[in-house]
């Protein structure tokens, strides 16, 4: 009768590693599907970019700097590793810090608040960008997901052998949350 009990509560255990590790599996790839997501929009957003630093620059060409900063921003974003979600966090909010300049700067320019070119890029970034946000909302309730349970009983007691990935929230820096100040 012991024997029983005790190959029952070996069952039970197994059973319950078993299930805390698929859990753990699928949180991961719930994560990963809604980066995947993200990361379309941010592909987008690259791609769109340069475009955009052109247009402006025909019209504020003694903003180098600007420029300068929204394209190193742009190729550091690009040049994270895929995969690493942690520093493409990071890497991305400093390009929304470099973008919101550079809308600024647009904003100073009548002539080129007027330009169609740039109004239709503005327009498609801004499409972009409300699909990131979609994405990112997205993304960050299945990061929640993830850390709850990883950092919940009974995840919390495996997550040292089971593989357990805790996963950053995509949110904005401090830098982001700061007003753009263009001076001439």
């Amino acid at each position: 009768m012991i024997t029983y009990i005790v190959l029952g509560l070996i069952v039970l255990f197994v059973l319950m590693i078993v299930s805390v590790f698929n859990r753990f599996a699928k949180n991961r790839n719930l994560v990963k599907d809604a980066w995947s997501n993200v990361d379309v929009a941010l592909k987008r957003r690259y791609d769109l970019i340069p475009n955009l630093v052109e247009t402006v620059k025909g019209y504020a060409s003694h903003e180098k700097e600007t420029f300068e900063r929204v394209i190193q921003a742009r190729n550091a974003a690009i040049e994270v590793p895929q995969g690493n979600i942690n520093e493409q966090i990071k890497a991305e909010n400093q390009l929304q810090q470099t973008l919101r300049s550079l809308f600024a700067l647009g904003e100073a320019y009548p002539d080129l608040k007027a330009n169609l070119n740039f109004l239709d890029l503005q327009a498609r970034l801004n499409e972009i960008e409300e699909n990131l946000e979609r994405s990112r909302r997205y993304y960050n309730g299945t990061v929640r997901e993830n850390n709850t349970y990883g950092e919940s009983l009974p995840g919390a007691l495996f997550e040292g052998i089971l593989k357990y990935q805790h996963f950053d929230y995509f949110e904005a820096d401090a830098t982001s949350r700061e007003n753009i100040k263009v001076s001439f």
